[in-house]
């Protein structure tokens, strides 16, 4: 070969080919016929690439070299798209990639924890929903036309919601929502997977401070949590007065019904959580990044809350300053 022609050939960039193979966890086996497109992130949001089906062996290769930003694979099977993030630097031959088979019927999906936030102000009350759903099954939920999750939303939000979902694994994105058969609950399409899904909602109603506000539960919640921040009082029938988290000082409630009225009284006042400069932000578990950044005040307070009954509920204050927190389960709040 002439010296030439090595100067050209070292001349032009590596390239390398993005291969993998796509496996259906359901079954266990190779998954044929699934659509694998390479998107890149860029300033535009993702831009489609190039893409290829599975062959037989569920194998697939896409010609196309992912050097520069951030990469994403979506995976698309049995009406359901799969992320798999390729960052700069990271292995992009010889990838995995999981898919399901999917179900209109729950199957082992569950709302595992249900959280409302109540924040009334000004003649008015935002609330904030968060649905924590795990689905230990191995087949995801998909109901396109119906919805997975469905909620009630008050007549006085006058339809107005935003929803977020979040897959496992994943990061939060807007999720649409339909329509069911009942004109006071809403459905939100978005498949659940098997792991840990969640949504988080909002909307704002007409509200008079003291006066009672009457809500429904329309999920099979295995725990309910309604929470008010700092400088809220609520109080209502049924409620089972679990204190206040320490950080935020937001007082958590559980309940097991079906449908609540509950009255409030005061408006939020800045939490400790918001002083991101604050020394406490080094004491305790840093759960803030479990929480999609949708709202600004709400935030903090579902972060902590939600973190904390992961992996059990705080109680009681430390009951010296710098002893560890006293744990409780919060197992007896389960919805029979």
């Amino acid at each position: 070969m002439s010296k030439t022609a090595v100067l050209l050939l070292f001349s032009f960039p590596a390239f390398a080919a993005v291969t993998g193979t796509v496996i259906n966890r359901t079954t266990g086996t190779p998954q044929p016929g699934a659509t694998v497109a390479l998107n890149v992130l860029g300033q535009n949001g993702i831009e489609l690439i190039d893409q290829a089906k599975s062959d037989a062996q569920g194998k697939f290769t896409i010609n196309q070299d992912v050097t520069g930003p951030p990469h994403l694979i979506r995976t698309a099977y049995d009406g359901v798209t799969y992320n798999h993030m390729l960052p700069p630097g990271s292995p992009t031959t010889g990838l995995t990639i999981d898919v399901f088979n999917s179900s209109k019927e729950p199957g082992a999906a569950k709302v595992s924890k249900h959280m409302l936030l109540f924040e009334p102000s000004g003649g008015q009350m935002v609330v904030n929903e968060t649905y924590l759903f795990t689905n230990d099954g191995k087949a995801a939920w998909n109901d396109p036309d119906n919805g997975t999750l469905h909620f009630y939303l008050p007549a006085g939000a006058g339809g107005k919601v935003t929803a977020n979902a979040t897959a496992p694994g994943g990061m939060p994105i807007g999720a649409a929502l339909t329509k069911t058969s009942k004109p006071d609950v809403m459905g939100v399409d978005f498949p659940i997977k098997p792991g840990e899904t969640r949504f988080d909602l909002t909307y704002t109603i007409p509200y008079t401070e003291g006066a009672p506000y009457e809500g429904r539960i329309v999920t099979k919640d295995e725990n309910t949590y309604l929470i008010a921040p700092n400088g809220v009082s609520l109080a209502g029938e049924g409620l089972n007065d679990l204190g206040q988290e320490p950080r935020t000082q937001a007082h958590i409630f559980g309940f097991t019904g079906t449908s609540y009225s509950i009255k409030l009284s005061g408006s939020p006042a800045a939490s400790a959580a918001d002083n991101t400069g604050s020394a406490d932000q080094d004491n305790g578990p840093q759960i803030e990044q479990i929480m999609p950044r949708v709202y600004t005040k709400t935030v903090p307070i579902l972060a902590i809350a939600l973190g904390i009954l992961a992996v059990g509920f705080i109680l009681l204050y430390r009951s010296q300053p710098g002893s560890p927190p006293q744990k409780a389960e919060p197992g007896s709040q389960s919805r029979k």
